[in-house]
This record gives structure tokens, C-alpha cells and sequence, in this order.
């Protein structure tokens, strides 16, 4: 298990106040990409609410957390929560699932620690991870977290939206705390939201 980073060195690393290769070198960036229906409503309006892959996953910290900071992003992009007690009729779900794995470079990957239960996607599977790891020394665990959102219309359960961001990062970066990492993931993956339609993006 990673030891806890001090929250002032957090700050530290995330801000860049400071010169430290370490912080750095372990911040890879988010590699993104995102499909529309053809033929999807007008996105980003209305209530929706984010719902976990596997509904066992409900009521886990791994699934609250993203969770939170999915909800976050779909509220800037002018989606709104359903108020205590509402009833709405036609509702929009975001259905998040997540995987994360860790391994060390030259070596089979394992998975590890799955907070969310994984999913294919409506429009095929994978993620086409290109991402770089700069191996000098010896090198540590990498920590590889797969985000997947679709945004389905009910009741039909069609899909209007899907996106999906790949992060890998040094096992002692502060970013692998799931709190920094999911707020990272979400943030890149609604960046430019709906985002043109099988495209591929980094999010540094």
C-alpha cells in the first residue's frame, strides 16, 4: 500500500510551486475519447443522475468518489440533480464504471483493486493507450485507471453519449490518490463536452 502524501505537499506537486521531478515525471496525461448518436436529443440539459456499471458497487468509496466528481463535471456542462423528492419523468442516467490496474514496466499487467465493474461500451471496446512512462532508474509500479461514462436516455435505455479517458501514473505520484485522480479523469473527460464523435484527444 502506498503511503499517505502530505496534503501540503499535494498542494505542492499540483500547483507547481515547486521544482520537483518527482511530481512531474509521474503526472502522465489523460488520453480521452468520446462518441455522440447520430441522431442523440440536445446533451448537456436537463436532470441526470450518475449510476455505478454493476449496482453492487453503489455504496463503495471508489464508486462515490468518481462518482461525486462525474456529477461535478455533468453540472458544468448544464446538467442538473434531481431535488429531494422530485419525480421526473424523463431522466438521463450516466452510467460510470472503472478499472484501474497496477503493474510494473516490462511486466504483465494485473488487475488490481476494480472499484467499478467494467463495461464494454456501445460503440466497441478499448481504449488505445499510447501513453509514455519515462523508465530512467529503477522503475516503480504504474497505476492505470480506465474511466468509462455513458450518458442513456430513460426509459429506453438508448445510449446518446459515451466517453472514455485512460490515465496511467507512478505508484508515489499524489495523483494516484483516488480523490486527485478521479477529479483529473472527470475534469478531462468532459472538457470540451459532447467532444466530436470517435476522436481522440490527450488532456495534459
Amino acid at each position: 500500500m502506498t503511503r499517505p502524501i502530505p496534503l501540503a505537499l499535494t498542494a505542492l506537486c499540483l500547483a507547481g510551486s515547486l521544482v520537483l521531478g518527482g511530481c512531474a515525471a509521474q503526472v502522465g496525461p489523460v488520453e480521452v475519447t468520446r462518441f455522440s448518436a447520430p441522431d442523440a436529443p440536445a446533451l448537456g440539459r436537463g436532470v441526470i443522475r450518475v449510476d455505478p456499471a454493476n449496482p453492487q458497487d453503489a455504496s463503495s468509496l471508489e464508486f462515490r468518489t468518481y462518482a461525486a466528481a462525474v456529477a461535478q463535471e455533468l453540472a458544468k456542462v448544464g446538467y442538473r440533480q434531481a431535488l429531494p423528492g422530485e419525480t421526473v419523468r424523463d431522466t438521463q442516467v450516466a452510467v460510470l464504471s472503472i478499472e484501474r490496474q497496477v503493474y510494473q514496466p516490462g511486466r504483465e499487467r494485473s488487475p488490481v483493486s476494480v472499484g467499478v465493474g467494467g463495461s464494454t461500451g456501445s460503440y466497441g471496446s478499448g481504449l488505445g493507450l499510447g501513453l509514455g512512462i519515462n523508465l530512467a532508474g529503477k522503475p516503480q509500479d504504474q497505476i492505470e485507471t480506465r474511466l468509462q461514462v455513458m450518458i442513456k436516455e430513460r426509459p429506453e435505455g438508448r445510449t446518446l453519449w459515451e466517453g472514455r479517458a485512460a490515465f496511467t501514473v507512478g505508484s508515489k505520484s499524489p495523483m494516484a490518490q483516488t480523490s486527485l485522480g478521479a477529479a483529473k479523469m472527470a475534469e478531462a473527460l468532459f472538457r470540451g463536452f459532447p467532444g466530436k464523435s470517435g476522436e481522440t484527444i490527450v488532456v495534459k
